[in-house]
């Protein structure tokens, strides 16, 4: 039976590239999006001409409260275009940018980036593990920020930090189901992601390539195969890792 993964922020970047690569892995494959719907239904569009089934749901991790509302329309779809299958896989990508020295930070922006990055994560996982099959996993996205320091990132790398942490546990809890859990930490990567502050900047770009051993950032496509590759069975003895997708920059 084909297996269904769930990839949140699939619209664009990182998580369009994702969801491509884990439907050439012959999965079928569930999209959320926040404020793109027209780029969302593009990458089903694409999903589908690749032979594999695609849907695209919205949810908004700002407001937690909305994500019983998400499970229910998540079920839903399951139900009338899935056959009623079961999730396999989950990957917890959406996100949100800011370069935000902690001396100017201020507590609305902890939070949104706590809502986002943790909160958002921690009790939408809580409530799709009940929902999946046994013997998937759980992918969460994190950065190379939470090994090598780029200042004005301590909100996101923070809760990044917290993620790696809740990812062992995650693996710990529910491997007793056969559910893997897994982090993939991507280095710098030039999308439109955090207002495409590396395509946008030269000068950057070229300081970030420098301190890669391959001499160059990151593209989308680099991180989308590692993703697929976990929700494969090729990865059924990899669990509880940090698997940082960087070129290698800063060793």
């Amino acid at each position: 039976m084909t297996k269904i993964a769930i990839i949140t922020g699939g619209s664009r970047g990182l998580g369009k590239d994702m969801a491509l690569a884990v439907a050439r892995k012959g999965l079928d494959v569930i999209i959320t999006y926040n404020t793109q719907p027209e780029a969302a239904n593009e990458v089903v569009a694409e999903i589908e001409s690749l032979g594999q089934k695609a849907a695209a749901l919205p949810i908004n991790l700002l407001k937690i409260s909305g994500i019983d509302a998400f499970v229910a329309a998540l079920s839903e779809t399951l139900a009338s275009k899935y056959e009623g299958r079961k999730p396999d896989y989950l990957v917890n990508n959406a996100g949100m940018g800011g370069n935000i020295f902690m001396s100017t930070a201020t507590e609305e922006q902890f939070d949104e980036f706590l809502n986002v990055h943790f909160k958002g994560v921690y009790f939408l996982t809580q409530k799709l593990l009940p929902l999946m099959n046994d013997g998937g996993g759980i992918i969460n996205i994190s950065t190379g920020t939470t090994r090598f320091v780029n200042p004005g990132y301590s909100l996101y790398a923070s809760m990044k930090g917290a993620i790696e942490v809740l990812t062992r546990y995650i693996a710990k809890e529910y491997g007793i189901r056969g559910i893997r859990a897994n982090v993939v930490a991507p280095g710098p990567i030039e999308t439109d992601f955090n207002n495409a502050a590396i395509r946008s900047n030269p000068a950057l770009k070229e300081r970030l390539a420098s301190l890669t051993p391959l001499g160059r950032v990151g593209n989308a496509d680099d991180v989308g195969g590692v993703v697929a590759f976990l929700c494969t069975d090729d990865a059924k003895w990899v669990n509880g890792q940090r698997i940082e997708v960087s070129g290698g920059i800063n060793i």
